[in-house]
């Protein structure tokens, strides 16, 4: 399995994330969501994409990983932990070395085990209330 940045189009993120069973934004939606990107990444098994996540953020304090999505039959195949390795490795590498940042995400119920694997929090915990998020139409 290899991972490449940056080659998400449109076309491609629709499949991969109607793939989940997640309601579809409209593609002039994801056009401006993708331009506005900092990175993405795309895991591919025979050249065939299996996964794809979006980071965004304002690349000096926070982090945000957006639109994590692995086909279903490639959950649990290693796709998900190449595809996380791959944003840890981005924001090592375009942060300065004694910067400390957020990394955060509000996960699906599925999905809380994977991310707890991979050093995330549930919120809330001792210092911090919980995730909030409100969709405006």
């Amino acid at each position: 399995m290899e991972v490449k940045t940056n080659t998400l189009t449109p076309e491609l993120f629709l499949d991969l994330y109607t793939s989940v069973g997640w309601e579809a934004p409209g593609i002039q939606q994801v056009k401006q969501a993708l331009k506005n990107t900092l990175v993405s990444f795309t895991a591919y098994e025979n050249n065939k994409a299996v996964g794809m996540v979006r980071l965004i953020g304002d690349g000096g304090m926070s982090f945000y990983i957006k639109d994590f999505a692995v086909i279903p039959s490639f959950q649990s195949k290693g796709a998900g932990t190449i595809l996380m390795e791959s944003i840890e490795g981005y924001i090592k590498e375009n942060i300065q070395e004694n910067w400390a940042v957020s990394l955060e995400l509000i996960s699906t119920k599925e999905a809380v085990g994977f991310y707890k694997k991979k050093g995330f929090e549930e919120r809330p915990c001792e210092w911090d209330g919980p995730g909030m998020f409100k969709m405006i139409r």
